[in-house]
C-alpha cells in the first residue's frame, strides 16, 4: 500500500488549545505522523510518497469559499496587531446571536469560523493545513489510478471541519474533499466510513442532504463525549440525503465486542449502498490507552478493523484522523492498514 505524506505538517506545532478550563499545549502533536511513518517503514507496508500540489477548487465544493479565503489570512491578521502565540477564538455566534454577518476584526472572525477553541493557528498552520489537503488528494489519485488502496497520512486531521468552520484540530475536511474529488472523477456513489473515537460532525454536516455520499460514523455517544452536539442515532440525513447518514454512538468503556458489532452493521449497510469507492476516516483514538478517549480497543483489535473493511472488496482510501497515544499510534494505525493488506 502506498502512503502519501508531507513534511510541511510540522509547521503546525507548539499550538495551544482550551480544554477543561485551561489553556494547554495541543494534544495534536507533530510527532503523531512521524510515529506512523516510522512504523510503515519498520513493517515494509510500502513506499512513502511526497504530496503533489493541488488547488482548492475541489475543497470549494464542500467548504464555503469565504471560509477557505479566511484560513490563509489568520496569522497575518493576528500578528498585525502585535500578537504572538496561538490565535484562538473566545466568542461564538451561538443561540440568540447573529451568525449571518461575519465581523471585520480577527477575534470575531476566529469565532465566526469555528465551533471550539481547539483549532488554533500558529505561523506554520496554513502551510500544514494546505499540505494535509494535498496529501489526501494525491492519495485519492493513486486509488483512482487503479491501486486497491492508499493511505493519506494527513496532519492536521479533518473530520470535525464543516462547510464553514474549524474545530477539534481540524480545518479542511480532507476525507470530504477526497470524496468530492472521487465524485468529480466519475464515481457515482462514495461511502465515508469514520472509525474515529469522536463523531465526524463536519463530515456529517457537509453531506447531510446528499444521497451521492453515504456517511457512517462509529463514535462515543455525544450525550457523554465531544463534540456533544451532533452524532445521535436519529440523525439520518435530510431531503435527498435522508437515510444516507448513519451514526453508531457507543458509551464510555466500549470494547471490541460491542464496537465490532457496530462495524459489522456499518459495513453491511455500506455494502447495500454499493459505492464505487470507500473513504475511511482512520482515527485510532479508540485505543484503551488514548489520553483523551474512553474506549477500550486493544492493539490486537486494529488489524481486525482493516480485515473487515477489506472484506468489502472495494477500492479504499484511508485518511488519517485522530489518535493521541503517540507511542502506540504507529503500531495501531499501521495495524489497520496491514490488516487490510493481509486479508
Amino acid at each position: 500500500m502506498k502512503t502519501v505524506f508531507s513534511p510541511l505538517h510540522s509547521g503546525h506545532s507548539s499550538q495551544l488549545e482550551l480544554v477543561a478550563g485551561a489553556i494547554v499545549p495541543g494534544f495534536e502533536l507533530p510527532s503523531r505522523p512521524q510515529f506512523v511513518a516510522e512504523r510503515i517503514g519498520a513493517v515494509g507496508l510500502g513506499p512513502i510518497l511526497a504530496a503533489e500540489e493541488h488547488d482548492l477548487s475541489t475543497a470549494a465544493k464542500v467548504h464555503r469559499q469565504d471560509y477557505l479565503d479566511f484560513l490563509p489570512t489568520v496569522w497575518d491578521r493576528w500578528t498585525a496587531l502585535g500578537r504572538s502565540g496561538t490565535a484562538l477564538p473566545f466568542t461564538w455566534p451561538t443561540r440568540g446571536l447573529r451568525g449571518d454577518v461575519p465581523p471585520d476584526f480577527i477575534d470575531g472572525l476566529l469565532g465566526y469560523y469555528s465551533f471550539d477553541a481547539g483549532a488554533g493557528f500558529v505561523e506554520g498552520s496554513w502551510k500544514a493545513i494546505k499540505s494535509s489537503h494535498d496529501v489526501a488528494l494525491t492519495a485519492a489519485a493513486i486509488v483512482h489510478g487503479g491501486d486497491r488502496s492508499a493511505f493519506a497520512l494527513c496532519r492536521p486531521p479533518g473530520h470535525h471541519a464543516g462547510a464553514a468552520f474549524a474545530g477539534g484540530y481540524c480545518y479542511i475536511n480532507n476525507a470530504a474533499v477526497a470524496a468530492q474529488w472521487f465524485r468529480d472523477k466519475g464515481a457515482k456513489k462514495v461511502s465515508i466510513l469514520d472509525v474515529d473515537y469522536h463523531h465526524g460532525n463536519g463530515t456529517q454536516e457537509i453531506f447531510y442532504s446528499r444521497a451521492d455520499v453515504q456517511v457512517l460514523n462509529l463514535h462515543a455517544d455525544p450525550m457523554q463525549e465531544y463534540p456533544y452536539f451532533l452524532g445521535h442515532a436519529d440523525e439520518r440525513g435530510s431531503g435527498e440525503g435522508e437515510g444516507f447518514n448513519l451514526n453508531y454512538p457507543m458509551p464510555f468503556g466500549t470494547a471490541w465486542d460491542r464496537w465490532s458489532a457496530s462495524l459489522d452493521d456499518a459495513c453491511d449497510r455500506l455494502a447495500e449502498y454499493a459505492p464505487d469507492v470507500v473513504v475511511v476516516s482512520l482515527g485510532v483514538d479508540t485505543f484503551e490507552k488514548d489520553p483523551i478517549s474512553k474506549f477500550k480497543l486493544t492493539t490486537d483489535d486494529f488489524p481486525k478493523i482493516g480485515a473487515r473493511i477489506a472484506a468489502l472488496g472495494l477500492p479504499t482510501l484511508f485518511v488519517m484522523e485522530g489518535g493521541y497515544a503517540v507511542e502506540e499510534i504507529g503500531v495501531n494505525a499501521v495495524g489497520v492498514l496491514s490488516g487490510f493488506e493481509n486479508a
